[in-house]
């Protein structure tokens, strides 16, 4: 039992020093990416019908820093300003499959193919479903919903004050406070993994193809888990035998839905777009795994475990410690387990 549990700590421990300095690194883009990008700008650029719009909530989706609260009551408020429901639900597809924070930890557990493939996938993804929707509602009548959470209101709940501060509070405080629970059970989650499930176990399993990501696809539809703690579990699966395109249906059904966000889009936008948004997510996963499949294939190239160049151990080692601080310190002044990436 005690070797167990060692074992179990080794590989969290070796996770974390592998992701650590790049999340780091994620949380200070993602601050000063929240001072420059606010609610207000998205209303701002998202407010109009076309594909315009769609593209912009796409675009806008993919690296948003949003805190948890954020993401459906900005989708909220964007109705409420005349969004259309195709730009409303582009924002709900690209925004929960990945961002700034995840783009980085990704490229350090997973390698450079994986990197870019999720944030391309969120992009299309989010257009074809944005585009959907909008065709599947042609002809209703737009419905748009009052939004009373803090985070529509003008000043987003934010902090006022110095632009540097503010960066700082929102990428070491209130960014980590929203992902510091599901990312320290992703980090156990991942760490069970390695310990008791040998390499390439579920490799003769689960074989690949269609059959395999939509097992990881069922697995992942139910679950509640962010685009970052998503990560160290895809890595672990990938040392398992997991082929990279059924790894990356769990990646992107995971963060994408559950049932409160199901729930959210059938009441901000009805039963037509939620379907639409749901099956969106069920065709991209599946075929974004066997065309990343295909890619490694064609590439000879195995999903990395690590990034390409070597991260120095003392770098590695303190940016580990620097990040439990800051996720304890979060975890323990908020509590929050929830995530919007």
């Amino acid at each position: 039992m005690t070797e167990l549990l060692t074992n179990i700590l080794f590989a969290i421990w070796t996770v974390l020093g592998e992701m650590s300095p790049y999340l780091l690194f994620g949380f200070l883009v993602a601050g000063i990416l929240s001072v420059f990008i606010s609610p207000e700008k998205v209303e701002k650029h998202l407010g109009k019908r076309g594909f315009k719009s769609i593209l912009k909530a796409t675009l806008f989706g993919i690296p948003l820093p949003l805190c948890s609260c954020g993401v459906i009551p900005v989708a909220s408020s964007l109705r409420k300003h005349g969004a259309s429901r195709g730009a409303t639900t582009s924002f709900l597809l690209s925004t929960p499959q990945t961002g700034v924070d995840s783009i980085l930890v990704t490229y350090s557990l997973l390698g450079g193919i994986f990197a870019i493939f999720r944030p391309l996938m969120a992009l299309v993804s989010g257009l074809v479903g944005g585009l959907a929707a909008d065709l599947s509602n042609k002809d209703d009548e737009e419905n748009h919903i009052k939004c009373e959470d803090e985070c529509c209101h003008k000043d987003g709940g934010g902090v006022k004050g110095n632009r540097a501060i503010r960066a700082l509070r929102y990428g070491f405080v209130t960014l980590p406070g929203d992902i510091a629970g599901a990312l320290l059970i992703g980090l156990v989650v991942a760490g069970i993994i390695s310990a008791l499930v040998p390499a390439n176990y579920f490799a003769d399993i689960l074989g690949g193809g269609v059959m395999s990501m939509f097992v990881m696809m069922i697995i992942g539809l139910p679950l509640y888990v962010c685009a970052t703690a998503s990560v160290p579990i895809a890595a672990s699966l990938i040392n398992a035998g997991v082929s990279p395109g059924a790894v990356f249906a769990f990646l992107m059904t995971g963060p994408a839905t559950n049932a409160a966000t199901i729930a959210v889009v059938w009441k901000l936008m009805g039963k037509r777009t939620a379907i639409t948004y749901l099956s969106t997510v069920v065709v991209f996963a599946v075929s974004g795994g066997l065309l990343l499949d295909y890619i490694f294939s064609i590439a000879q190239s195995t999903a990395g475990t690590s990034a390409p160049w070597m991260v120095p151990v003392w770098i590695k080692t303190c940016s580990s410690i620097v990040l439990l601080v800051i996720l304890t310190l979060s975890f323990l002044r908020k509590g929050v387990f929830s995530c919007q990436h």
